[in-house]
């Protein structure tokens, strides 16, 4: 008895520690399953590539032709977007990369609009991956058996089943020909239907190519939220070539529509935990050097125009790069010399001006006088008295605004000997701050001054009494040539020929309406 409750506490110890064993391995394998699967749920990471890309807004060169891409058929590249085709009846058009694809992982993004006018359209657009070029062909505009992956936006329903718009992935090996009659759907590795024809703002669908699998997202375009994807289709073990070109191609049949890519933007996707290959490595051994010899040329030209340059200019030889360029304070004194110039163009375009209206009013004056002289010598004396009064105060009249014209022209003639002094100073030896805002303030104020002078002027000129008294003798009434009974005859006349008018319309318009 003694023995079995001495061994109890031993038994007890034993099972303790295996419990303890247990959940000590139980709760480690949990871990381990848990950081596994975070692991494998980390995102790729994304490399932009700029050189299988094209966006607005400066998508297209002035020559018309997008930086690294071939457009081919009905196609129009603009600054904003690529019409792959236009809402004509049987156009086809396309754009390919010019360079292969070399990427394991990528993912594309591409921002279009589909819009026509009809309830219906077609035929549709299509978002290629393919060992060669499909430039022309009748699928979607592009090269039927194809080797690669197709996207297709199909937007005519050829079989008649009520299944389009649709989105479509049909993959091929080189020798499958593309199912027209029923839409590819005989061929199709997935599929969704998505209404992209009309919508508010641009389409976008995001392709990802994955661990050998593809995923296809879509934005409705219903709001502008660039983010707002949702879930189309998914293709597992889907091989497809090492290398490619991708392309963007569209077709019109018998209905029409506008088919415009506003962007195409490729990422190259790298696992986690894996180093992105550098830029470098993918740059061809040809390219590289190539390049580096237009560089030795062109480092070479620049040497001999620098020396040439040192050759010329012996005086610039040991002066510093940073005195060959403008400074802030020079730019400030050129700006301000740059204003004055203006403002010396302005005023000497004002003393033209007056120039001609002295010129003006002195042929004026000049008739005036020749006229009383005239009529001193023909006319009674009688009858001279009140002309001759009146042309004395239009000749004073023309002789005070001879006198302010004058008064304007000398002040605009001092305004421009202060501009020319201004200057002069300038170009000597540069001008102090102060000095050139007091040199501005004295040409603000004879512009002032002309002003005044110009308004009261006119207000003279407005309120002389002398342009009151000459008027043009008035022409004597004529008599009426029609008379009040004849007035109210043709009233009668005209107002019965107006209802009968209106009579005969309505019966007319009554008589059109019994055919509908």
């Amino acid at each position: 008895m003694a023995v079995s409750m001495a061994q109890r506490p031993a038994a007890g110890a034993r099972f303790f520690i295996l419990t303890f064993l247990t959940a000590f391995i139980f709760h480690h394998s949990v871990a381990e399953t848990s950081t596994g699967a975070s692991a494998s749920q980390e995102q790729p990471h994304r490399r932009f590539e700029y050189k299988y890309s094209f966006k607005g807004p400066h998508l297209s060169q002035s020559d018309g032709s997008i930086p690294f891409w071939i457009h081919t058929g009905n196609a129009i590249p603009s600054a904003d977007q690529v019409r792959i085709t236009p809402s004509l009846r049987s156009q086809r058009g396309s754009v390919w990369t010019k360079n292969k694809v070399a990427f394991e992982h990528w993912e594309a993004e591409v921002t279009f609009r589909v819009s026509g006018r009809g309830r219906m359209g077609a035929d549709g657009l299509a978002v290629w991956f393919t060992s060669t070029q499909g430039l022309d062909g009748p699928v979607y505009g592009a090269a039927d058996q194809w080797n690669g992956v197709g996207v297709f936006f199909d937007s005519f329903d050829n079989d008649g089943k009520k299944n389009n718009p649709a989105i479509i992935v049909v993959g091929n090996n080189g020798n499958l020909v593309y199912d027209h009659q029923n839409d590819g759907t005989t061929q199709a590795l997935g599929t969704c239907l998505r209404d992209f024809r009309n919508k508010p703002y641009p389409i976008r669908a995001k392709i990802t190519y994955y661990k050998q699998t593809l995923t296809v997202m879509i934005n409705n375009g219903f709001t502008p939220d660039k983010e707002d994807y949702e879930f189309c289709t998914k293709v597992d073990n889907m091989i497809i070539p090492n290398e490619g070109f991708f392309g963007i191609s569209a077709a019109t049949g018998g209905l029409a529509d506008d088919h415009d890519v506003l962007s195409f933007l490729l990422f190259r996707l790298t696992e986690p935990g894996q180093q992105p290959p550098p830029v470098e490595s993918e740059i061809p051994k040809e390219e590289k050097d190539k390049y580096q010899e237009e560089f030795q040329n062109f480092q070479q030209e620049l040497d001999k125009k620098k020396e040439e340059f040192q050759k010329e200019h012996p005086d610039v030889q040991g002066e510093p790069i940073e005195d060959l360029y403008e400074s802030v304070n020079d730019r400030e004194i050129r700006q301000v010399f740059d204003g004055q110039n203006r403002i010396h163009l302005e005023i000497k375009q004002l003393n033209r001006q007056l120039a001609m209206i002295l010129d003006e009013q002195r042929r004026y004056v000049s008739v005036i006088t020749d006229e009383i002289a005239k009529k001193g010598t023909n006319a009674e004396s009688g009858q001279v008295e009140p002309a001759s009064q009146q042309l004395g105060s239009v000749i004073a009249a023309q002789q005070e605004v001879l006198k302010n014209l004058n008064d304007l022209r000398n002040s605009f003639f001092e305004s421009l000997k202060q501009i020319g002094s201004v200057q002069h100073q300038g170009n000597a030896g540069g001008m102090g701050t102060y000095e050139t805002i007091q040199h501005f303030n004295d040409i603000k104020e004879h512009l002032h001054v002309v002003k005044r002078d110009v308004e009261h002027l006119v207000q003279r000129n407005a309120q002389n009494p002398g342009d009151k008294v000459v008027k043009c003798p008035e022409m004597p009434a004529m008599p009426s040539c029609l008379s009040t009974v004849h007035f109210a005859i043709f009233v009668v006349v005209q107002s019965v020929l107006f209802f009968c008018y209106i009579m005969y319309k309505s019966q007319q318009e009554a008589a059109a309406k019994k055919f509908f």
